[in-house]
């Protein structure tokens, strides 16, 4: 990778990923994009283009003004809010990768999109989820990460478009707002922790599901993009994880640190039964094994490092 174009620069995932490529390849080497422009870093850091990801024409200049060689396509309705708009969900999720996918064919491009533990379903084994598995999921994000994984696969046969990717668990973060994501309590409790002493969980107790801490999260994405391809059995949707917790995991961790947190629930029967479908944990020995995947954090430093960290940007 040495030009970088990066759709969704303003989410979740985008926001800190552009910060840790223009470190690591040069402020001007990384070309941030999204439908909506704000007053941050994100935009007056380095090069910014408004992008539609559903204007093939548009996405097309904009890879060729900048000479990009990398396109990582990031732009996505998340679980929750696509099961509140399934057409819009489709109509972006999988018109947009269509055509950074097809940016990438005709440009020659080397290509990055996420996949998801939502790609399973609730017939996927639950344990230690295997690499290749059944995947019938039952939500329109699921769906369209599903489809999304079959039409890297084929672009990489058909076209030999250098495709990858890593379906990607609950993602936990200080710097960015949780983005309407079934596992975006695990990141919620950590704000409210410090600001109210409790907080109100949508998901039930008991409710394991896979996460991983945001810099081991930006760290799988490089490490995949710069691995050898000639080791790559699989390319598209490694499993990764960090951890497997329930929220009662989390709330003990937290007490460590805030003794009178207090946790509470009203379960969201839509988002819980997004959980309850996905996995309890995955197995992630292709990406160890293929590109050397590995995390650095585990419940109780990230628990350690959230709090320190917020501490410091929130109003308590």
């Amino acid at each position: 990778m040495k030009r970088i174009l990066v759709t969704g620069a303003l989410g979740q995932i985008g926001s800190e990923l552009i910060t840790k490529l223009r470190k690591e390849y040069g402020t001007d080497a990384v070309v941030a994009s999204d439908i909506r422009s704000m007053d941050n870093e994100v935009v007056n850091g380095g090069p910014f283009e408004l992008l539609d990801v559903t204007d093939a024409e548009q996405m097309n200049a904009i890879a060729k003004k900048h000479n990009v060689d990398t396109i990582m396509h990031m732009a996505a309705l998340l679980s929750a809010k696509a099961e509140e708009a399934p057409q819009l969900a489709w109509h972006l999720n999988m018109g947009g990768l269509v055509n950074a996918l097809e940016v990438s064919r005709e440009q020659n491009l080397q290509f990055f999109t996420p996949s998801s533990i939502g790609s399973f379903g609730p017939d996927t084994p639950k344990m230690e989820t295997p690499q290749d598995t059944l995947q019938r999921p039952t939500t329109m994000y699921g769906v369209n990460k599903v489809a999304g994984e079959l039409l890297c696969d084929y672009y990489h046969s058909r076209f030999n478009v250098d495709t990858r990717g890593v379906r990607f668990p609950g993602l936990i973060s200080y710097v960015t707002p949780p983005g309407g994501g079934t596992t975006d309590y695990a990141v919620e409790i950590y704000y409210e922790a410090l600001k109210n002493g409790q907080y109100t969980s949508f998901i039930d107790k008991g409710t394991f599901m896979d996460m991983m801490y945001m810099p081991d999260a930006l760290q799988a994405i490089v490490d995949l993009m710069e691995a050898d391809p000639a080791g790559l059995k699989h390319r598209n949707a490694f499993n990764v994880t960090a951890m497997s917790v329930e929220p009662e995991q989390i709330a003990t961790e937290i007490k460590k640190h805030i003794p009178s947190f207090e946790m509470i629930y009203k379960v969201d029967p839509v988002r819980q039964a997004i959980a309850d479908s996905w996995p309890n944990s995955i197995d992630a020995s292709a990406a160890k094994a293929e590109w050397g995947f590995k995390t650095k954090h585990d419940l109780t430093s990230m628990t350690k490092d959230m709090l320190t960290k917020l501490k410091t940007t929130i109003t308590v």
